[in-house]
């Protein structure tokens, strides 16, 4: 196939992706933009080959589980979790240590991580232990794609950390908290300064369901102060939300998510 033929293929592949139940001949020509009789002959190669299968009742076109299959035998075969290569790369061109927490009911859970710093100064805490919410960049996150008052009574629920453990940014007050919260809304992502520990800093934003728009994880950035100030975070915020928007469509496919 020509190179022209290969990315037609490949958007109506793409095409496919968007509705489940399936999509008509005049749709799905009408979104590449290419006649029907061409889609037509795509559609019917990509039958052959066992890619798409058409509806007998109301003839539209869907995708099979072929392509579901080969990812998942990709992944099995590779020994890595989807999201893994997406946090490496983040740490990679930050040079900060990435962490991905869960959500699990009321509980937020580190699970993964990448370190990119590989000398120099590094931040690199325990994984598998519970983030405080209120005062880190990741329980700020969380917090803020809720409401103020289920924010506040989340924090409420959760044992709190001795105030001489925290850094001296910490929100000691609802209303500092709150305040947090608010910025982390209007930026679509939190960040804190020597809040969860003196000389440290971190950012981090929502992972969403895709399909229903739940928060169902956190993404965040952490390093020492000195080298994470804020100007430096808020010009790595577009990478860690495309990274988040990232891990939202491969959830699915992750057993950490599940």
């Amino acid at each position: 196939m020509a190179g022209s033929q290969i990315e037609r293929a490949l958007s109506l592949l793409e095409s496919l992706t968007a509705d489940p139940s399936g999509m008509p001949l005049q749709g799905l020509a009408d979104q590449l933009q290419i006649p029907k009789s061409a889609t037509h002959r795509m559609l019917a190669e990509l039958i052959r080959l066992g890619y798409v299968r058409q509806d007998p009742q109301t003839s539209r076109y869907q995708l099979s589980t072929k392509l579901v299959a080969l990812g998942f035998r990709y992944l099995a075969n590779s020994g890595a979790d989807v999201v893994q290569p997406i946090l490496d790369r983040l740490a990679e061109e930050t040079g900060e240590l990435v962490r991905l927490g869960v959500i699990d009911g009321e509980r937020l859970t580190w699970i993964a991580k990448s370190q990119g710093a590989r000398g120099g100064l590094r931040y690199d805490p325990d994984m598998g232990r519970d983030a405080p919410l209120s005062s880190t960049a990741s329980g700020h996150a969380w917090l803020a794609s809720m409401s103020d008052a289920e924010a506040l009574a989340r924090v409420a629920q959760q044992t709190p950390v001795d105030p001489a453990e925290l850094g001296p940014n910490a929100p000691r007050s609802e209303a500092a908290l709150l305040e947090r919260l608010r910025l982390a809304r209007q930026h679509g992502y939190a960040w804190v300064v020597e809040s969860s520990a003196v000389g440290t800093a971190a950012m981090a934003s929502v992972i969403r369901d895709p399909r229903n728009q739940h928060a169902i994880g956190v993404l965040s950035l952490a390093g020492p102060s000195a080298r994470l100030g804020e100007a430096r975070m808020h010009a790595l915020a577009p990478r860690l939300l495309a990274a988040s928007e990232e891990l939202a469509q491969a959830s699915q496919a992750s057993e950490l998510f599940s």
